[in-house]
């Protein structure tokens, strides 16, 4: 490893890495691979065993910075957390049963679609309130 070029190689393969397989962590070993190649410059004497080491050391302090980083710029709480939950958004509202509940399952009608629901069996037309959400069915109950 006394070629100049190694660090600078290394450093381009992981960014590659990263570019390939996302998710922030090559980016990081790419910044203490460049690192190294520099201190490599300043310090050619710098045996392998050493390089090695520094290189260690840089990433575990670019990961460090990448992990302070992220955690400083991750999104807080949304003020709307129902955005994009359509189902979720349906839960405590009351419907009309556009096909009765047999053996557990029916239809209600939401605007223009139409969602099963689950719940005790009850006849067309009656009212029901959503009170759940299981994946793609809305479980409700009757309202008086």
């Amino acid at each position: 490893m006394d070629n100049d070029w190694f660090w600078w190689g290394f450093a381009l393969a992981l960014f590659a890495l990263e570019a390939m397989l996302p998710g922030a962590f090559m980016l990081w070993l790419g910044f203490a691979a460049l690192a190294t190649g520099l201190v490599h410059l300043l310090l050619p004497g710098l045996g392998l065993a050493g390089q090695w080491i520094l290189f260690g050391l840089f990433a575990l302090a670019s990961v460090a910075v990448g992990w302070r980083y992220r955690l400083r710029n991750t999104p807080k709480e949304s003020d709307q957390p129902l955005l994009n939950r359509r189902s979720a958004q349906l839960v405590d509202r009351v419907f009309v049963l556009h096909a009765p509940i047999v053996n557990g399952r029916g239809k209600i009608k939401v605007g223009d679609a139409l969602w099963t629901v689950e719940g005790e069996d009850l006849p067309e037309g009656q009212r029901v309130r959503v009170i759940a959400v299981d994946g793609m069915s809305l479980k409700v109950r009757a309202v008086e």
